[in-house]
């Protein structure tokens, strides 16, 4: 009887621990989390040869905003899900810290996605920055206003809606993002849409990218005329590729990159290739206070000329949250190029002319 017993608390021991067990794995199936994060950022910026709304030209002054990177607040959770599979999400705002304004119409204008995550990758839904953004990567300044995008007129920082995306898992150091922006456009599937694939190797100090991507007009060519100047139809519907690396050694890290733009579909005699090239490096002069510096070529076929852009600025941390930036920069444009020193500016200083400025501010992460 005795060892009847025994075998009975046993097994009652037993089926309490597995029924313990399975109450843990389903509390912790059930962990989730939701983080609110964001950064402010603001200061001055001038820019010599501007030209406003009336046509007159001069030196302009105005609040700096998104100069150094974009101000926004965001939304991000993540749910466990079990067996090694995470949900998740973000919703993501960019602002203009000066005026309050959102940068779009939309209340996402960044990101709004929802996706699932386990050990084969992760794949996404929704909206999130293209998949040529990833030249944030190889760019000397952080894509501030004054870098990779100034002499490609904002061809490399748009924004995808109606994405589908997926991300590998780190394969010993190589990754790879493909990313389709469906254009929902009846009857066709390419009229409108976009399309990317981003790969990266990481190892040690070494980094190696290659981004191809491509956007198509409403009739998924590469040819629409935009309405401002036709010679822009490069800058908004064309077939891009970048490619580039960043090595650090101690205190310095150096950049290289170059990007081609293609456009087969515009009008005969309009700029149908584009050619960037840039190199820049950081240098951490004190672990608070990093050095930037770069220089950019353009060169445009069909006489659309070509430009150099020299950039040179400064973070200072004041904290791991709060930060002192200052960037200074000129554009050299010659021919018939009329790029602006800042890719938020949507008018140059006229063709063959040059541009001198730079921003000052204060950029608070929380």
């Amino acid at each position: 009887m005795r060892q009847v017993k025994a075998s009975f608390t046993g097994k009652k021991t037993l089926c309490a621990l597995a029924l313990l067990g399975a109450f843990s794995a389903q509390a912790q199936a059930q962990t989730s989390s939701v983080t609110i994060y964001g950064r402010v950022v603001a200061g001055v910026d001038v820019v010599s040869n501007a030209t406003n709304v009336n046509g007159t030209t001069g030196t302009r002054w105005r609040g700096a905003s998104n100069q150094w990177g974009t101000s926004m607040i965001g939304f991000k959770g993540t749910e466990d899900l079990g067996g090694g599979t995470n949900a998740f999400f973000l919703l993501e705002s960019g602002f203009g810290a000066t005026t309050g304004a959102t940068n779009g119409t939309e209340l996402f204008n960044r990101r709004s996605y929802v996706g699932l995550q386990g050990s084969a990758g992760s794949v996404k839904f929704g909206r999130n920055l293209f998949i040529n953004n990833d030249v944030w990567f190889l760019d000397p300044t952080g894509q501030q206003w004054i870098g990779t995008a100034s002499l490609v007129k904002g061809r490399n920082w748009p924004g995808a809606a109606n994405i589908i995306e997926y991300q590998t898992p780190d394969l010993g150091g190589f990754t790879a993002t493909l990313q389709t922006s469906l254009g929902e456009q009846a009857g066709s599937i390419k009229n409108g849409r976009k399309d990317g694939i981003s790969l990266a190797y990481i190892n040690n100090g070494l980094e190696l990218r290659a981004i191809y991507d491509v956007t198509r007009d409403a009739n998924g060519r590469y040819g629409t005329v935009p309405t401002t100047n036709a010679a822009d139809t490069i800058f908004t519907n064309s077939k891009e590729l970048i490619l580039g690396g960043t090595y650090k050694i101690d205190k310095l890290k150096m950049y290289v990159g170059y990007e081609n733009l293609r456009a087969p579909d515009v009008a005969a005699g309009l700029p149908s290739k584009v050619n960037h090239y840039w190199i820049g490096a950081n240098y951490d002069l004190t672990p608070q206070l990093t050095l930037i510096g770069s220089v950019f070529r353009v060169n445009v076929n069909n006489s659309g000329g070509n430009a150099n852009l020299y950039m040179l600025g400064a973070n200072y941390y004041l904290s791991k949250r709060t930060l002192l930036y200052v960037g200074a920069g000129s554009v050299r444009n010659k021919g018939n190029a009329n790029f602006a020193l800042e890719a938020g500016d949507s008018t140059g200083p006229g063709a063959g002319k040059g541009q001198n400025g730079g921003y000052v501010g204060v950029a608070h992460s929380f």
